[in-house]
């Protein structure tokens, strides 16, 4: 069933949309570290966010940003500052809808199930892989960094991906060249050397200083 995640402030209400929507089948997550959004974002991969526009430290508009800068995933506003201007903003901002305070429960879960029934028929949900603020989009092969990007080649990509799924554990090289070329036959180490390389430099343009290790003798871990 679709995941929803609540990025409202009010607990009162937050904890109604929780229990509405869940009693209609969805999987309802309510933020709970509003200084940092994004990593409960990343963690429970939601089809649909419903944001409020005020709340502590950011507020919505800085959010939204923040989230589209790696995903499409449908965006909700729910909010009492519904005038025109609010409205025209949220949408400029990235927003898919606006539903303005006091707002009808029934109504709200109508127009969740006609955004999701419209995204979802024909599109597939994004896939981000996190580790301690990298934010790794499987759709696009880019890598993210407190709000810098990186594109990687097929071959960084796959690296990473395989050590990002094996975080804290050392993956050895033989399977690395097996991942990425996708076969037992022999593919010449300096090859691996030169894409590990590559792959550094690009991470540590983004602030991602020493984000692969070596394992001497082993293989390379993300720790």
């Amino acid at each position: 069933m679709y995941k929803i995640l609540i990025i409202e402030d009010d607990e009162i209400i937050a904890k109604s949309i929780e229990k509405e929507i869940s009693n209609w089948g969805f999987t309802a997550k309510k933020v709970t570290n509003f200084q940092d959004v994004i990593p409960e974002f990343v963690s429970f991969d939601p089809q649909l966010i419903l944001l409020d526009i005020t709340l502590p430290f950011f507020n919505g508009y800085h959010w939204c940003s923040e989230i589209r800068k790696l995903s499409k995933v449908p965006i909700v506003f729910i909010s009492s500052a519904s005038d025109n201007m609010n409205i025209v903003m949220a949408m400029n901002m990235g927003g898919d809808d606006f539903i303005s305070k006091p707002f009808d429960l029934h109504v709200l879960v109508a127009k969740i199930q006609a955004i999701l029934r419209r995204t979802y028929d024909f599109s597939t949900q994004t896939n981000l892989l996190e580790h301690n603020g990298a934010i790794l989009n499987i759709n696009d092969n880019s890598i993210s960094h407190k709000g810098e990007k990186v594109e990687l080649t097929k071959n960084e990509y796959k690296i990473l991906q395989t050590l990002l799924e094996n975080k804290g554990k050392t993956v050895n090289r033989e399977n690395l060249m097996i991942k990425l070329w996708e076969t037992d036959n022999y593919v010449e180490e300096n090859t691996l050397n030169v894409n590990v390389t590559r792959l550094r430099r690009k991470l540590e343009s983004i602030g991602l200083t020493n984000f692969i290790k070596t394992k001497k003798g082993l293989g390379y871990i993300i720790e």
